[in-house]
């Protein structure tokens, strides 16, 4: 990239067919700055490999993506249903991704259906304020994410920055909490520009998608540029705000995996294709950013996939 511009990284869900090894090689030829790590891909280990290929590569490290996610359930993705386990699972996960040195630990609060609304805040809560703890010990941050209103509540306990930003507060602000910023979660939040203005420090990390309109899954995320998100004006925003982080582009995009095979897919493309065109989708906007798009109309609630079909990303390898 020439000097002064942004650096641009893939997280690893939006090649989903390939290994471990074809991400990096594609995401290196085609000119990437980094990559965002998802733990699904690192099989079971041992991670020599995988190390000697990033370091090989060059690429810098974006927010990673631990195999079990968030604190309480993700119904729709499976693994523990007890948030004790889960928290386990995830200390296990910030020791093994220590290695890679991601820029953050992307963590999700998972869902409040089913449980009283202070008991599932005091367990994200008590949550955090551990995931937190264990981090800073290794030298990491996690990067908490605030999930799309829209059809969020098997999901999040927090779709706004501000949102997250209490129950940062509530456990106590540690400096190993930060935010990951996603602009398909983030894009039809009533204060999103004001937010990214205010609180840009806090930002760990930024995905990077666009929104179909109407959205056919939650899996159903459009190259940046493609839908209606405003991305180049979201982009125009966080630079303008001071970000100088890795945008990652994270696309899912079903194939069959979460129950509806979209013909048009982008897991169809061979890693090389994929890393080319994203890349090139993003810089387009980036040339345009502070350029509003489409006015945005109400989106759509994402159509819930089977928990059968969905099971099926935690035990890909």
């Amino acid at each position: 990239m020439p000097s002064g511009g942004p650096r641009v990284s893939i997280s690893q869900i939006s090649t989903f067919g390939a290994s471990f090894a074809e991400d990096v090689a594609a995401y290196a030829a085609a000119g990437l700055d980094g990559i965002g790590i998802w733990e699904l891909k690192l099989g079971e280990g041992p991670d020599d490999e995988a190390l000697e290929q990033l370091a090989a590569s060059g690429l810098e490290r974006a927010s990673a993506v631990p195999a079990v996610p968030s604190i309480l359930p993700l119904p729709l993705l499976g693994g523990p249903d007890d948030p004790r386990e889960r928290i386990d699972a995830f200390l296990g996960s910030l020791h093994r991704l220590a290695a890679f040195e991601p820029g953050a630990v992307v963590c999700l609060t998972g869902t409040g259906a089913g449980r009283d609304p202070d008991e599932a805040r005091a367990l994200v809560v008590d949550g955090l304020q551990e995931l937190a703890t264990e981090a800073a010990s290794l030298g990491l941050s996690i990067a908490l994410e605030p999930y799309q209103r829209e059809g969020g509540a098997e999901w999040t306990i927090a779709t706004t920055i501000p949102e997250a930003l209490d129950l940062i507060s509530d456990a106590g602000d540690p400096s190993a909490l930060r935010l990951q910023f996603d602009v398909w979660h983030l894009w039809n939040t009533d204060t999103l520009y004001d937010d990214i203005g205010e609180h840009v420090d806090r930002f760990a990390g930024v995905h990077v998608s666009d929104v179909r309109l109407p959205t056919r899954n939650f899996a159903d995320r459009l190259a940046p540029g493609d839908g209606i998100g405003d991305v180049p004006r979201i982009l125009g925003a966080l630079d303008a705000a001071g970000f100088d982080g890795l945008y990652d582009v994270e696309i899912f995009s079903d194939d069959g995996t979460f129950g509806l095979d979209h013909e048009d897919s982008l897991w169809r493309l061979d890693p090389d294709e994929a890393a080319a065109l994203l890349r090139e989708s993003f810089l387009a906007c980036w040339r345009s950013r502070g350029v509003a798009g489409t006015i945005p109309l109400p989106p759509s609630p994402p159509v819930p996939p089977s928990d059968r079909d969905l099971r099926r990303l935690t035990t890909k390898e």
